[in-house]
């Protein structure tokens, strides 16, 4: 059974950092491209930040200099790495994982990143 089961949302303040973790399971993790994207009330799915088989990343704009993406192949694991969060950051975050050799496109079901004071 495919999961990509997403953790380490929360509440903080502006300036501060939260790191999200995303789990994978039931597919061969390695081979996938890795992606964090967001989906704040009212807009449209945005990626953040992407990270392929071997370690390339690539992130948005608004992210750059601010947000880390990293894997871990031998346990299934991609984390995004947030500092000096701003309230635009508050989205539901998603986690996807894709291949488009195969057309897999496999998607979790989102934690929720609110910067607030």
């Amino acid at each position: 059974q495919v999961q990509l089961v997403e953790s380490g949302g929360g509440l903080v303040q502006p300036g501060g950092s939260l790191t999200l973790s995303c789990a994978a399971s039931g597919f061969g993790f390695g081979m996938y491209v890795v992606s964090w994207f967001r989906q704040a009330p009212g807009e449209q799915r945005e990626l953040v930040a992407s990270i392929k088989e071997f370690g390339t990343t690539t992130y948005t704009d608004s992210v750059k200099g601010r947000f880390t993406i990293s894997r871990d192949n031998g346990n299934k694991m991609v984390y995004l790495q947030m500092n000096s969060l701003k309230p635009e950051d508050t989205a539901v975050y998603y986690c996807n994982a894709k291949r488009p050799i195969t057309k897999s496109d496999y998607w979790g079901k989102g934690t929720l990143v609110t910067v607030s004071s």
